[in-house]
C-alpha cells in the first residue's frame, strides 16, 4: 500500500536550517505530483510547495519568501524540502502527500492529494 514516509525533523535554532525527506517504500515518485504541508496545533493544516508529476519546478505558498527548496533526487525516489531561515513561526508537524493526478500545474489544496504521511516534527526555538 502506498504509504509516504517522512524524515529530518527535528529542533532547531532560529536562522537554522534543515533537510526534509520524502520516500514512499516500494514506489517510485516518479507518477505522482507530490506536496509538503504543515500544520500547527489548533490550525488548519497549509500547503507549503509542491511539484506536479510533468513539470520539473515546484511552486510555493507566498509567506515562504523563497525560503524553502522543493526538489526530487535523480532516481525520483526521494523528494526533499530544504528548509533555510527558519522562524519560530515555521514549527509545525510537516506532512507529504502524492496524488497520481496529471496536471500541469500542482496544487497546495489537501482535497489534490490522496496520498497521506505521518508527518514529522519540525522546532524551531532558542
Amino acid at each position: 500500500q502506498l504509504q509516504p514516509v517522512e524524515a529530518g525533523g527535528d529542533l532547531v535554532q532560529p536562522g537554522g536550517s534543515l533537510k526534509l525527506s520524502c520516500v514512499a517504500p516500494g514506489f517510485t515518485l516518479k507518477v505522482y505530483g507530490i506536496a509538503w504541508f504543515r500544520q500547527v496545533p489548533g490550525k488548519e493544516r497549509e500547503g507549503v510547495s509542491c511539484i506536479s508529476r510533468n513539470r520539473g519546478m515546484a511552486d510555493y505558498a507566498g509567506f515562504l519568501q523563497g525560503r524553502f527548496t522543493m526538489y526530487r533526487d535523480s532516481a525520483e525516489i526521494t523528494v526533499y524540502l530544504q528548509l533555510n531561515a527558519l522562524k519560530p513561526t515555521d514549527t509545525a508537524v510537516y506532512y507529504c502527500a502524492l496524488t497520481p493526478r496529471d496536471d500541469q500545474f500542482c496544487s497546495l489544496q489537501e482535497t489534490a492529494y490522496n496520498y497521506w504521511g505521518r508527518g514529522t516534527q519540525v522546532t524551531v526555538s532558542s
